[in-house]
């Protein structure tokens, strides 16, 4: 009988591991025995994790709450399941879906029928991700077409870049005067002017 242990990932500082805690505790995981990280789940790159994955031997047992505590990309799910089953030979039991019990069904049926379901997971996740993506990027063209402006609002200039930019046209004061004169740099008002000079040729 090997040991038995649970994994608690959130994914700020702020967030509340009581609800992963009380299941795992209740699955009968040793407190001492439950790492946590409150970190991204985008890799596996987690300091609680690594440390998890060093102390699980042959024969181990790891809890977790749900599949996407272990993390958000399906496709390394699916890989760092079977770095733990095949290769450490340790086992996985998603408390939240009951098919993913490595425990259970040993036979290749069992492990044909954990292969399909993580399968399945992935296929489900990277969809609604793309329908996400889609979802936004369609609000955006609604929004634009609604005349919304994205991106940081234009910093208003100067009061005095009017008179400064009339007298650096005339030639009255130089680029790093007028800018001065304005408080900004100089690279700053020569572009803002160029812009007004354009438009006012353009009139």
């Amino acid at each position: 009988m090997g040991n038995i242990y649970g994994y608690v990932r959130v994914s700020t500082k702020e967030q509340n591991t009581d609800r992963q805690l009380i299941a795992l505790l209740g699955a009968g995981v040793d407190k001492e025995n439950i790492f946590v990280d409150k970190i991204s789940g985008k890799d596996f790159e987690r300091p609680s994790y690594k440390r998890l994955i060093n102390r699980l031997r042959k024969g181990d047992t790891l809890f977790v709450k749900s599949i996407d505590r272990l993390g958000r990309n399906y496709g390394d799910v699916i890989e760092e399941w079977r770095r733990i089953t095949k290769m450490k030979h340790a086992d996985i039991v998603v408390l939240d879906m009951p098919l993913l019990d490595t425990r259970r069904g040993k036979d290749l049926l069992g492990t044909f029928i954990s292969d399909i379901v993580l399968q399945l997971l992935s296929f489900v996740a990277e969809n609604e991700r793309a329908n996400i993506r889609r979802r936004q990027a369609e609000g955006i063209e609604a929004a634009k077409a609604r005349g919304v402006k994205f991106g940081r609002p234009k910093k208003p200039l100067p009061m005095e870049f009017d008179e400064q930019y009339r007298k650096w046209r005339d030639g009255e004061v130089t680029i790093a005067e007028a800018a001065k004169v304005c408080g900004m740099p100089a690279s700053s008002f020569y572009a803002k002017a160029r812009e007004r000079m354009k438009n006012e040729q353009g009139q």
